[in-house]
């Protein structure tokens, strides 16, 4: 019986050839220079599941021995380890409100009652948690062995738009932007991306050769999400709520798509040769699932490094994950505090 995971396998062992074209002159730069790639890994699950792929990217390929795995939980599963976001967020209960009013609203209601007429079964009989289950296995199914459930036959495409939206609700409220706590928890992560490029930075000024060209880090959709909402990429003007569905029906924040299976996103930092000012010489581009990133300050898909390192500076300077995650210990309540 295969598994969600097993999708992302694949998924991942068609992507790693292509990442590793889009690599290649940095790729042979590591291997004349005898230059090492490195990795982290969120969890020694995530490794056994995507070492197999790493040789398309490394010269040699890596060892698969555990001496050699760097697990960095606290940077990797940022969210485990941000006491605010676990007791406010993932353990508190009425931190999810938005998405159970919409499982008790209009949208929700009727397709209950598609489901259930279609079942023969009284609407009472089921719930939208009973419904949602229903349309993850056909979801899944569909991914994973490629061939159409039975279970599909019992939704709309209205429907599946209604599922989509209930997803997208949580992914809000418990990875976006619902919650301040949900994206400043991964600024750590965040300073070591560009501190790593600092690095090679400094390293091209003073034609030393770059100690890491290539560097991996391999987490979860609850590790590149929340990043990504601290980017400020995919945010709506008006927030995703239980009572806006209709309002949201070309929303940018579409967790689907954001992080499907094997979602990736790559930064590529490069030196201009023939830049006309010294603000010129570095500049960088971002990748999301392959597709290039239009940066939010420029709507440009290439940045000058100067300028993003400028537009982030809050960021980069002002948030401490000690600070942003430390608990209050006040009598506030969980609502007060988000």
């Amino acid at each position: 019986r295969r598994s969600a995971p097993s999708c992302a396998r694949r998924a991942l062992a068609a992507m790693a050839p292509r990442g590793a074209a889009l690599l290649v002159p940095l790729l042979v730069a590591a291997a004349a220079a005898e230059a090492s790639l490195s990795g982290y890994f969120g969890t020694k699950s995530r490794y056994e599941e995507v070492n197999p792929h790493l040789h398309y990217y490394c010269f040699p390929p890596p060892s698969s021995s555990e001496e050699d795995i760097e697990v960095n939980d606290p940077l990797l599963r940022f969210f485990e380890h941000c006491e605010k976001f676990v007791a406010l967020v993932e353990e508190n209960a009425t931190a999810m409100h938005q998405v159970e009013a919409f499982k008790e609203g209009p949208e929700m209601r009727r397709v209950l009652e598609r489901v259930a007429g279609a079942l023969c079964l009284p609407a009472d009989e089921l719930n939208a948690d009973l419904v949602q289950v229903a349309f993850l296995t056909c979801s899944y199914e569909l991914a994973i062995k490629n061939v159409t459930s039975p279970w599909c036959s019992l939704f709309s495409e209205e429907d599946a738009k209604v599922l989509e939206y209930l997803n997208d609700l949580k992914q809000y409220w418990k990875r976006g932007y619902g919650y301040d706590i949900n994206s400043r928890s991964s600024c750590s992560l965040f300073q070591d991306i560009f501190r790593q490029l600092d690095k090679a930075m400094e390293e091209s000024k003073s034609s030393k050769p770059i100690s890491s060209p290539v560097i991996v880090q391999i987490g979860h959709a609850e590790t590149l999400q929340p990043l990504l909402a601290l980017m400020g990429f995919f945010k709506d003007e008006e927030p995703l709520r239980a009572n806006n569905y209709a309002r949201q029906a070309q929303r940018k924040f579409r967790s689907g798509r954001i992080v499907p299976y094997a979602a990736n996103l790559v930064f590529v930092l490069y030196h201009c040769d023939h830049a006309k000012t010294s603000r010129e010489e570095y500049q960088l581009q971002m990748l999301l699932n392959e597709q290039l990133l239009p940066f939010q300050h420029s709507n440009r898909t290439l940045a000058l490094y100067a300028d993003l390192k400028d537009y982030y500076r809050d960021i980069l300077q002002n948030c401490r994950f000690e600070e942003e995650c430390e608990l209050p210990r006040s009598n506030s309540t969980a609502a007060d505090e988000l």
